[in-house]
C-alpha cells in the first residue's frame, strides 16, 4: 500500500522527477511515452521520448535527429504528429515572381532535389516576360464516400434509390450541415456495387481543405440513416470506401474533380522561347505530345499528361502544411501545347483536382503559415489563390523542363545541381 502511494505521488508531479528517473519509469512501463506531454513541457517531452526510443542506436545516430530548438512542439504534437522525436529540416527555396491574372506571387518550394527552384524560376522568368498566366478557377468540393453493406442486391437497390427523393437529401443535409458552420453539403450520389453501397458526398468547406469536416459530416448522415427503415439492417463498413477517391490518382477525380479544378494559359513569343529556354515551339510543342501524351498513354497513366508535375505539387504542398499524402491526386495534369502566330507557342495545363487549405492541418504550424503568407506581398492568400498558383507553377515547370530536355541541358544541370561534389 505505501508503495502504490508512493507511486501516485511520483507519477501525479512527473515534471519534478531528474530526467533519468523519468526514463526509468519508462524503461520500466510505468510510463507510457505517448503520454510524456500529459506531464512536461513539449520540448522536454520530445527530447526525453527521443533519449527512450533510440537508446539503442549509436550516439551519431541519435545526434543526427534534432529535437532542440524547435518552437512549435506545443501545436505540432497536438495536432500534426504523435510519438514526436524531433523535427526534419528541408531546404526551402523560392521560386518567382509568377504572374497570374496581373498579380505577382512568389512561389515556396520544399524540395531536397537540386535544380527544382532554378528550373521552377526559369520557367516562372519565360512566363512573366510572356505577359503572364491567365487563369481559371472552379470549387467543386470536398468528398468521402462511406462504404455500407446491405443484406442483399434488392435492399441495396431500394436504399440507393432512397437518395433520389429530394426530401431525404434536404433532412440529410439538415443532419451534415449541424457538424460545422463551414461544411456546406453539395451532393450525394450513391453507387451499388452487389449488395454494397458507396455513397460520394461532397461538400463545400469554406477556405479549409476539409477532409476533417466532410468526415465529421458523413459520421452524422450515418447515424441518421440508421433510424430509417431501409437502412436498418445495413453493416457500417467504413467511413471511407475509396470511392472518395482520396490519396490515389483515379479517373473518378479526374472526371469529377476534387476541391479546385483550375486551367492555366500563356502564349509564350518565339523570342522569349529562344533567350530564356533555348529552344524552340516546335521543338516544345512535338516533345510534350510525344512525351506527355503518347508516352503517358502507353503507360497507362490517369492524369498523368505531364512531365513532373508532382514535384512541384509536392514542393508547394510540403512548405505551406498541405496534407502531402494528396500530392498524388493533386498532380493530376494534362499539359496542351499550339503552335501560334509565326514560333509562338500557346500553353495550358489542366489541373482538376488540386486539394489545398490556408486553414487547418497543417498551416496552423507557424513556418508553414508563414510561407502561406509570403506568397503574396500586397494581402493574405485565398485558397482558391493558392490552388491557381500551384497550377500556374506546375505550368512554368513542365516549361522549363521540357525546354531543359529539347536543349539536352537535364543531365548538365543536375550535375551542376544536384551534386554535392
Amino acid at each position: 500500500l505505501l508503495y502504490t502511494i508512493k507511486f501516485e505521488i511520483v507519477m501525479s508531479d512527473i515534471s519534478s522527477l531528474p530526467d533519468s528517473e523519468i526514463l526509468a519509469l519508462l524503461r520500466s512501463g510505468s510510463l507510457k511515452h505517448y503520454s510524456l506531454e500529459h506531464h512536461l513541457a513539449p520540448c522536454r517531452a520530445v527530447q526525453l521520448r527521443q533519449q527512450y526510443l533510440l537508446s539503442e542506436h549509436p550516439d551519431s545516430v541519435r545526434g543526427s535527429v534534432p529535437c532542440e530548438s524547435y518552437p512549435h512542439y506545443d501545436i505540432a504534437t497536438k495536432s500534426c504528429c504523435e510519438g514526436v522525436i524531433g523535427y526534419l529540416p528541408v531546404p526551402l527555396g523560392l521560386a518567382g515572381p509568377l504572374l497570374i491574372n496581373g498579380r505577382e506571387f512568389s512561389v515556396p518550394i520544399a524540395t531536397t532535389e537540386g535544380a527544382l527552384v532554378a528550373s521552377l524560376s526559369r520557367g516562372c522568368r519565360a512566363v512573366s516576360q510572356s505577359g503572364g498566366i491567365q487563369s481559371t478557377c472552379s470549387y467543386f468540393g470536398m468528398t468521402r464516400a462511406p462504404l455500407l453493406k446491405l443484406p442483399c442486391i434488392r435492399t441495396c437497390k431500394a436504399a440507393a434509390d432512397w437518395f433520389s427523393d429530394p426530401s431525404h437529401v434536404t433532412q440529410i443535409t439538415r443532419e451534415f450541415e449541424s457538424t460545422s458552420q463551414h461544411a456546406k453539403l453539395r451532393s450525394v450520389t450513391p453507387k451499388q456495387a452487389g449488395k454494397l453501397l458507396f455513397i460520394r458526398v461532397v461538400a463545400a468547406t469554406g477556405e479549409a481543405m476539409g477532409m476533417n469536416m466532410i468526415s465529421k459530416g458523413c459520421e452524422k448522415i450515418i447515424e441518421y440513416l440508421k433510424t430509417v427503415e431501409v437502412f436498418k439492417d445495413m453493416i457500417v463498413l467504413s467511413l471511407s470506401g475509396n470511392y472518395c477517391v482520396d490519396k490515389k490518382a483515379s479517373a473518378m477525380n479526374w472526371i469529377n474533380h476534387r476541391g479546385y479544378s483550375v486551367n492555366c494559359e500563356v502564349t509564350l513569343p518565339a523570342q522569349v522561347i529562344a533567350s530564356v529556354l533555348k529552344t524552340s515551339a516546335g521543338a516544345l510543342s512535338e516533345l510534350n505530345f510525344s512525351k506527355n501524351h503518347v508516352g503517358s498513354s502507353l503507360a497507362g497513366c490517369i492524369g498523368g499528361n505531364n512531365a513532373h508535375a508532382a514535384n512541384i505539387v509536392s514542393g508547394v504542398f510540403l512548405a505551406t502544411g498541405q496534407d502531402i499524402a494528396q500530392a498524388g491526386t493533386s498532380a493530376m495534369t494534362m499539359v496542351i501545347t499550339e503552335m501560334v502566330g509565326e514560333g509562338d507557342l500557346y500553353v495550358s495545363a489542366t489541373m482538376p483536382c488540386i486539394e489545398v487549405g490556408t486553414v487547418g492541418g497543417g498551416t496552423s504550424l507557424p513556418p508553414q503559415r508563414n510561407n502561406l503568407k509570403l506568397m503574396a506581398v500586397d494581402h493574405e492568400i485565398t485558397t482558391e489563390e493558392l490552388a491557381q498558383v500551384v497550377c500556374g507553377a506546375v505550368l512554368a515547370g513542365e516549361l522549363s523542363l521540357l525546354s531543359a530536355l529539347c536543349s539536352g541541358d537535364l543531365v548538365k544541370s543536375h550535375m551542376q545541381l544536384n551534386r554535392i561534389t
